[in-house]
């Protein structure tokens, strides 16, 4: 779905306060507020607090929906492909820390009456959008026939979220010096050696 950039701003503004207060915390008039608009205007674009918030998943995900069309038609080998995906995918999480902790919570307890097909419809599109790369790769005679590219986002996913979720604990076990460094970390080293074990679970 394209939104217009008030809506986009509102997304945005949303994401934060939910980030920061909890959804149960934050109210319509919160986001109006710190949105600067008035408190009909969200409820017009979204209609409720639970349909921004399946907004606000729909619209990060599809973000990402565009970065694997263009990658999956860029002309470059399938390995090339794989390595920009996991950066791609390591950039983002890092970039967007607030959503992807509130988007566990929310589908995680189920709380409240919000539909999450449309989102799981989308991720099932990206997987295909992967799931073609792989093949592209495994007609090539790069990868393994027997590849699952369903573990591969959990795999990045899941170990991104583990490490930063006990920042100082690991912080202390790399000899980290500070908050900076930990980040630098996230960013180079660990990108490098999850994109490798990525890869060694596809090339042959």
């Amino acid at each position: 779905m394209n939104y217009n950039s008030k809506q986009i701003d509102i997304l945005n503004v949303s994401l934060k306060l939910f980030a920061e207060k909890g959804f149960d915390g934050t109210s319509i008039r919160d986001i109006a507020k710190a949105a600067d608009i008035n408190v009909a205007m969200v409820s017009y674009y979204f209609g409720s607090k639970e349909k921004l918030l399946e907004a606000i998943i729909i619209y990060r995900v599809s973000d990402f929906r565009m970065i694997l069309e263009n990658l999956q038609t860029e002309l470059i080998s399938p390995i090339e492909k794989i390595k920009k995906f996991v950066s791609f995918y390591v950039n983002m999480l890092f970039q967007n820390k607030d959503f992807y902790q509130l988007v566990h919570f929310e589908m995680v307890n189920q709380k409240r009456a919000c539909d999450f097909s449309a989102f799981s419809e989308i991720k099932k599109k990206n997987l295909k959008l992967l799931q073609n790369i792989i093949e592209e790769g495994q007609k090539d005679g790069e990868f393994k026939s027997n590849c699952n590219s369903l573990l591969i986002p959990a795999l990045v996913i899941g170990t991104f979220s583990q490490i930063y979720n006990n920042k100082k604990f690991y912080i202390e076990m790399l000899n980290l010096k500070d908050d900076k460094a930990f980040e630098n970390y996230m960013l180079n080293t660990f990108k490098e050696d999850i994109t490798n074990v990525v890869l060694g679970m596809l090339i042959k």
